[in-house]
């Protein structure tokens, strides 16, 4: 798959601290990007260096192959964390000069907005002051105005800061219908549910240094302790389950089914390990536990911060 933006050996300093070092990440085309990390750990510098909003001490920064200009960034849609809306100016006045920024006539950016404003259910916001908006309202119309003129990279840091589930899963799916409609995200968030839900590849930066990087169920594979949940219905209840081919973690008995938590040997295979219990009674169910993204991210970076652990 082609790279639609790409970072090589990011270094970035400001004063005493270093933001990044030796920073390298490749967003894939077409694709939803997991830019991941704790707090602190320059992130947002990241951001900040793709936005032209400040320039890496060394290293190199490609848009679409080529070397990154002060041309691209009308190419590049931008929804930070923090937000930036004038809080006493109306609404749709304030919406309409933000996308006409973006090079937009002002017929065809209120073509546009309202058109959007009537999908998220805000266009009788249109003549209120911002002010007036919950906080979710105004992530909805920073998010319009983000995707307003159809940039080709999108950067959303933690887009659903504000709404409540129903809210959360409306921009979900307007997230992935950009990226089914050619555009490249590069998605910023602490939500690790999230991060599987719709996230293809993801990037972690920690303390400044990038520890991982590729596909979400590469990650999650390679990270599985061959850990598995198994339904039995034992011939006798009372029989005592062994097996060379894996070690018992939790039985439980429920209504006369057995259910068990074990851990696979790491050298074995999963048909071994279903001949094994077979003798036992009838299979029922049979699942690997594939540890989720949350889990990854605490353990990798606690491993990179030993002080976390004191």
């Amino acid at each position: 798959m082609v790279n639609f933006f790409e970072a090589h050996n990011i270094y970035k300093s400001f004063a005493a601290h270093k933001a990044l070092q030796d920073v390298s990440i490749s967003v894939p085309e077409q694709s939803v990007y997991g830019l991941l990390g704790p707090n602190g750990a320059g992130k947002t510098t990241l951001i900040r260096i793709i936005n032209q909003i400040t320039a890496p001490d060394s290293g190199q920064v490609f848009f679409n192959g080529k070397p990154l200009q002060k041309e691209h960034i009308h190419q590049i849609g931008y929804l930070p964390e923090e937000r930036g809306l004038y809080k006493k100016m109306a609404v749709g006045e304030q919406a309409l000069y933000l996308t006409r920024l973006k090079g937009l006539s002002r017929s065809e950016a209120e073509k546009r907005l309202k058109a959007w404003f009537l999908k998220f259910d805000i266009l009788s916001w249109w003549n209120k002051k911002v002010e007036e908006l919950s906080k979710g309202m105004q992530q909805k119309v920073q998010f319009i105005v983000t995707i307003m003129h159809d940039p080709k990279l999108l950067i959303f840091d933690e887009p659903f800061s504000g709404f409540d589930p129903i809210n959360t899963q409306l921009l979900k799916d307007e997230i992935l219908n950009l990226r089914a409609k050619g555009a490249t995200i590069i998605f910023s968030t602490h939500n690790m549910a999230s991060v599987e839900e719709i996230c293809d590849d993801i990037a972690l930066i920690n303390r400044s240094k990038k520890i991982l990087e590729g596909k979400v169920d590469e990650i999650r594979k390679k990270f599985s302790d061959n850990i598995f949940e198994i339904d039995l219905t034992p011939e006798r209840p009372d029989a005592t389950i062994e097996s060379r081919a894996f070690t018992i973690l939790e039985t439980e008995r429920v209504n006369g089914d057995v259910k068990l938590k074990v851990q696979m040997n790491a050298n074995d295979h999963t048909n071994h390990l279903l001949q094994e219990l077979m003798p036992y009674g009838q299979v029922k169910g049979f699942r690997e536990m594939i540890p989720g993204m949350n889990d990854i991210f605490i353990k990798l970076v606690q491993e990179n911060n030993p002080a976390n652990l004191q």
